[in-house]
């Protein structure tokens, strides 16, 4: 191997390492912009949408080992959303963060109004460079 040739994969090495380094950050942000995006519009399609529409923001997975069932999709259309009072997402770890919301809701039959807490948990998808919901819609029949 030539003596030129050693300092210049030197080089090369350094160079990747830090386009790498480099990186990092921008995919952290660009995660985080992604994670900010994905909480508006669950928060809006919780206010203005259907249930349909939101369980589609609810992890594959967890959508399958929790299926709504007939009652549960009953009750989410006896109500109407009045209301989305998120507190900060708190990161826990890289790709994990945890958000309680206080929901008010009205009783579309009685009017009676309350509100909820929903406790979420989001997590990162790597493979799908999406954030999903892995704590379910949420839950009606919880108190106040």
């Amino acid at each position: 191997m030539s003596a030129r040739l050693v300092p210049f994969r030197a080089l090369l090495l350094l160079c990747a390492a830090f386009a790498l380094a480099a990186a990092a950050p921008a995919f952290a942000k660009s995660r985080d912009k992604l994670l900010t995006d994905t909480l508006r519009a669950y928060a809006a399609t919780i206010r203005w949408g259907t249930i349909e529409q939101a369980e589609s923001f609810v992890d594959r997975g967890w959508r399958e080992a929790h299926p709504l069932t007939t009652l549960e999709l009953e009750r989410y259309k006896q109500v109407r959303f009045t209301g989305y009072n998120e507190r900060p997402a708190m990161p826990v770890g890289d790709f994990e963060v945890h958000q309680r919301v206080e929901i008010g809701l009205v009783n579309v039959h009685t009017q009676e109004a309350r509100t909820i807490i929903d406790d979420q948990i989001w997590k990162f998808d790597r493979k799908a460079k999406s954030w999903t919901l892995h704590s379910g819609l949420p839950d009606l029949t919880r108190p106040d």
